[in-house]
Parts: structure tokens; C-alpha cells; sequence
């Protein structure tokens, strides 16, 4: 008997409303079986998911693959959604960035819109993020679509749905979209042809002055020092990598016009280039990835190495601390980021009575001890910047009195103005510009002001374990992996003694129920695990506090603990 995924793949090269090309694709994968078993299988045993957030996958013909069909689909599952919620005032801003599909995806998701109506405004030139969710907020747009995979490898590509208030999509709407989507066939989607759209006026550019509107945000609202900024900001010396993105022109523009003149930005990784020929993978959390910046750092004495990923949102940061190259992770960037936040705030008088820091579960406690300092509040959400978002629309709309100051998450996303509703490359790179500056004018550098925050504050230290698995037998191990941590959580991991099990799954502090398992130990260690929701992977958050002994002496307990606890996990993982 013939199997299902054959069954599929046979169906999709018989479907005339399939582009001869993809139906292509798939007949040459049949006429290699067997030895095409495994690829055909992963092509066609599920549909690509739409989530909660959008989708991510590998692009390419077939079911379980991100393309024209599959973003078709998810364009008319939001342009339903929005015409529900918004019928007759439903509009979308969409954006892009250099990933291979990018463009074409973003007018396809243009096309769609028009078929139903609703009217685009789209980048005339891939863009940032961070860009694109103040776009929505400052147009007045319902909704947004950014088309990118993030820091994913090149196979990939993605699309992040937005609402009205410039954040990825949070319940209930994600779920009315999720569904549009799964009871979507193919020819129920309504498609004007791009090029009709337009000349219907159903689709415009983006205006050049909404750029304009958010370089005047970052340099009105991020930045504390502007006037030391301007004058002595040439001193500083950044090398600079977009990794092949987004980032090259606002980044460098914004550094620019608050006078950090000697950032610099790497040529050979300068070009947008979905190949992203010099990385394996594009993420300014991997140090291979980082690897050319930090040499041309390390050759010419930069301060700094700085590197965004494809879509800006995240900034990876290498110091150059008297010689050597030093790669701060997430936790303690966004550290730097909050104390100088509230210290300058608090110095110039402008720190509000309810200053609110939001934060994902993850992310390192320090921050709860450094904001505690400075009379701040900070609110933990799940992971993820639309959670965040979303708690900050939800206390805006309960007229909480709270002042929004800072949000973060540990995989190296910072988010320091409201205006834009995700975390934010561009304006993290100039806020992050102006904090080196004010040590290396006290003598420090990075690495030092880190330290002078531990001697403060106490010694944090967080580490990822982050595992990959593939495929449909990839998903099983996960689930595997899963069960196995839930089933055990009370008992011995390795040499702790566990004290108390939060499993997200069942509901914890009033959050909404994600997959996400937290232990804590006697130690006051904490073990947290969740499956990835955009990649074929499972991470593992290590966060360990020590508070006896030099700072030394706590650096060293504090590796040894880390070296431990990833021994221990990946003994579980193996065996589930």
C-alpha cells in the first residue's frame, strides 16, 4: 500500500493551480525512490505549521515547506482575521529582510491583502524588525507581516504576524488566526497579482519619513549622554557587522547623527546576501559568527566588535578587554543596558515613580537586583518579546500608572523604547555605543564595568545549553526529552538537591500555559527547559548565584556549577 507522504507528494504534482516549477520539484523527488524516501517524507508528513507567532521553515516544493502556497495561505488567514476585527479600516505595513524569497514573499502576502481589500504599505528596501513594528504603530496600521527567519541558516525562511499595536500576535488573536489558517485550503485564497495591486492603489511604500520618525525616537528617547555623545563619540572605535542583513544603513545612520563616527562597518559581511556566504549561521550569539568582526577588532584595536542579526533585532557585542576578545553573553548585556538606564535616569531626575522592566522567565535575576536599587519594578513574562508587549499593552490598558523603562531576554534581544513593540538591533546598537563610551571616558571597559556591577550587585551567572534535533524523529526526542525532565523534576540532577518544580505547562503565576519546565534547587540555582518555537530544538537555561567568596573565587564555583549542570542534562537527553 502506498504511503501517505507519497500520496501527498503525487497530489501536489498533479495540482494545475501549483507553478509548473514547484510541481517540478516534487515529480524529480518521486522519480529518485527510493533513495528520496527520507526527503519526500519530511516534505510532506504534516503541513508547516502556522504558530502562534507566524511560521518558520525550510524553503522549497511541498506541504511541510515555507513558499508561495504556504505563505498564501497565511496572508489570507491574517487578512481574515483583521477584516473581522477590523471591517472596513483594515490595513497592513510589511517588511522583509535579505533572506532568498524575502521580497517575493512580502508581495505575495501585498497580493493577497489586495484581494480582500485591505491595503499594504510596503518597504521599498528590506528593513529591520524593529523598524517595521514602529511603522505599524506610527501609520496606524491594524497589523503587520515581517518576512525573515531570523538568525536561522539559509535554508530557511519565516513570517512574523503583527497587531494593531506593533507586537507579534499574543491570544486571543493568534488563535483565530491559526485556525483561519488550518481550515484554509489553497483556492479558498483571494490573490490580485501584485502589479494590479499596485495600480489599484491597494499597495504603496512605506513613507521615507516614518524612518525619519523612529531615528528621532531613538535619539529623543533612548539616548541619556547625547551631548557627551556628540562630543566625544568619535573616540570610541566599533567594528561593525549587519552578518549580511537588515542592519548596514540604519545602523550606521543612527551611529552616525549621535556622533559615534569611528563605527565601522566590516566590508566583507556588509552586502545583504541570503547565502550568507562567510557564516554558517547567522547569529551574533555564535562566536564563529563573529569571528571576522572580532579579528578586525582584535587588528586595528577596536574597543568593540557589534553584530546584528539578519533582521536587526538582536545585538551581539565582543569586547575588546586589553587585548583580548571577550563575548558577553544576553544576561549580561542586559545588565549593562539596565543599570545605566536607571543610574542616568535617576541621575538627571527623569526615573519615573513606577518604572516598569519587563523581562522573559529566563533571563538572568540580576536584573530584579539592580532594578530593587533604583525603586523599579520588574515583571517577568514567558519568553519571547510579543509576551512582553503584551503585558505592557495589557498594564497600559488597565491604566496602571506604570512607566515603561526597559525590556530583555537573555538570547540577546533588548528592547529600550516603547514605540517599537519588539526588540530592537538599531536602537540597541546606539544605546549600547553610548554606554562603552561613558567607560572607556572612566577608564574601563566593558568587561570592567561588568565586574563593578558584580562587586555591587553579587555574582550572576547564566549559561544555554541549546540542542538540535531534526525531522520528524528530531520532534519525537524532544517530546521524549520532555517527558522525561517532568517525569523526574523532583528528584536528585546530578549533585542538587531539587527544592521546588514550576511546570508552565499547568498554569504558573497566572502566565498562559506554555511547554516550559523550571526547577529550582537549594542552591538557589535555577534549571530552566523549553522546546524552541521556531527551530528543530530544545534549550536549557542554567542560572547559578554564589555569594560566598572574591569575585574570583565566585567565578570559578560559579564554572564549575555550569560545567555540572550541563553534564547532567545532556546525560538525561541521551538516555530519553
Amino acid at each position: 500500500m502506498e504511503s501517505l507522504t507519497r500520496q501527498k507528494a503525487k497530489a501536489w504534482v498533479e495540482n494545475h493551480s501549483i507553478a509548473p516549477a514547484d510541481r517540478q520539484e516534487i515529480q524529480e523527488l518521486i522519480e529518485q525512490l527510493p533513495a528520496s524516501e527520507a526527503e519526500l517524507n519530511d516534505r510532506f508528513y504534516r503541513e508547516l505549521e502556522f504558530g502562534t507567532g507566524g511560521m518558520r521553515g525550510v524553503r522549497g516544493a511541498g506541504e511541510n515547506r515555507i513558499n508561495r502556497y504556504t505563505v498564501r495561505r497565511a496572508a489570507q488567514a491574517l487578512a481574515s482575521t483583521l477584516l473581522k476585527h477590523f471591517p472596513g479600516d483594515a490595513s497592513i505595513v510589511v517588511s522583509y529582510d535579505s533572506r532568498h524569497g524575502s521580497r517575493e514573499y512580502a508581495e505575495e502576502t501585498c497580493a493577497v491583502m489586495a484581494g480582500n481589500g485591505i491595503k499594504s504599505a510596503i518597504y521599498p528596501s528590506l528593513t529591520p524588525t524593529p523598524m517595521l513594528s514602529f511603522a505599524i504603530r506610527h501609520l496606524g496600521a491594524r497589523g503587520g507581516v515581517m518576512v525573515t527567519a531570523s538568525h536561522n541558516p539559509p535554508k530557511y525562511n519565516g513570517y512574523k504576524v503583527f497587531w494593531a499595536d506593533g507586537a507579534q500576535v499574543v491570544p486571543p488573536m493568534d488563535g483565530e488566526i491559526v485556525r483561519a489558517f488550518q481550515a484554509l485550503a489553497l483556492t479558498d485564497v483571494k490573490h490580485l497579482p501584485y502589479p494590479e495591486a499596485c495600480s489599484r492603489g491597494l499597495v504603496r511604500d512605506v513613507p521615507p519619513e516614518v524612518d525619519e520618525a523612529f531615528y528621532r525616537v531613538i535619539e529623543s528617547k533612548v539616548m541619556l549622554l547625547p551631548a557627551q555623545n556628540r562630543a566625544r563619540g568619535g573616540e570610541l572605535r566599533v567594528v561593525y557587522t549587519p552578518l549580511h542583513g537588515t542592519g548596514l544603513v540604519p545602523c550606521e545612520l543612527i551611529a552616525r547623527r549621535l556622533g559615534f563616527t569611528n563605527l565601522h562597518t566590516l566590508a566583507s559581511q556588509a552586502r545583504p546576501d541570503g547565502d550568507f556566504p562567510t557564516v554558517k549561521y547567522p547569529n551574533p550569539e555564535d562566536p564563529a559568527a563573529m569571528a571576522l568582526a572580532v579579528n578586525e577588532m582584535l587588528k586595528t584595536d577596536a574597543d568593540l566588535a557589534f553584530g546584528t542579526d539578519p533582521d536587526c533585532d538582536r545585538l551581539g557585542v565582543v569586547v575588546n578587554h586589553r587585548g583580548e576578545a571577550v563575548y558577553p553573553n544576553g544576561n549580561q548585556l542586559g545588565a549593562l543596558f539596565l543599570h545605566h538606564i536607571l543610574k542616568e535616569r535617576q541621575a538627571q531626575g527623569s526615573l519615573p515613580a513606577k518604572a516598569l522592566v519587563v523581562k522573559s522567565i529566563v533571563t538572568t535575576p540580576m536584573q530584579e537586583a539592580i532594578a530593587a536599587r533604583f525603586g523599579a519594578e520588574v515583571h517577568a513574562t514567558l519568553t519571547g518579546f510579543k509576551w512582553m508587549a503584551g503585558h505592557i499593552r495589557e498594564l497600559e490598558e488597565q491604566r496602571s500608572g506604570h512607566t515603561f523603562v526597559f525590556a530583555s531576554e537573555e538570547s540577546f534581544g533588548y528592547m529600550p523604547h516603547a514605540e517599537s513593540r519588539d526588540k530592537d538591533g538599531v536602537s540597541s546598537v546606539a544605546l549600547m555605543c553610548e554606554i562603552a563610551l561613558a567607560a572607556k571616558l572612566r577608564g574601563q571597559t566593558l568587561v570592567d564595568a561588568l565586574d563593578a556591577l558584580y562587586e555591587e550587585y553579587g555574582f550572576f551567572q547564566e549559561h544555554l545549553v541549546s540542542l538540535d534535533y531534526e525531522g520528524a524523529a528530531g520532534a519525537a526526542k524532544i517530546k521524549a526529552i520532555m517527558a522525561r525532565f517532568r517525569e523526574r523534576a523532583g528528584a536528585e540532577f546530578g549533585d542538587h538537591r531539587g527544592t521546588k518544580v514550576e511546570d508552565y505547562l499547568l498554569g504558573v503565576r497566572g502566565l498562559p500555559t506554555s511547554d516550559v519546565l523550571g526547577l529550582e534547587f537549594a542552591t538557589g540555582d535555577r534549571l530552566f527547559l523549553r522546546p524552541s518555537g521556531t527551530e528543530p530544538k530544545i534549550k536549557f537555561y542554567v542560572m547559578v548565584a554564589i555569594t560566598e567568596g572574591t569575585l574570583a573565587e565566585k567565578k570559578a564555583a560559579a564554572a564549575v556549577r555550569i560545567e555540572t549542570f550541563e553534564r547532567q542534562i545532556r546525560r538525561w537527553c541521551e538516555d530519553a
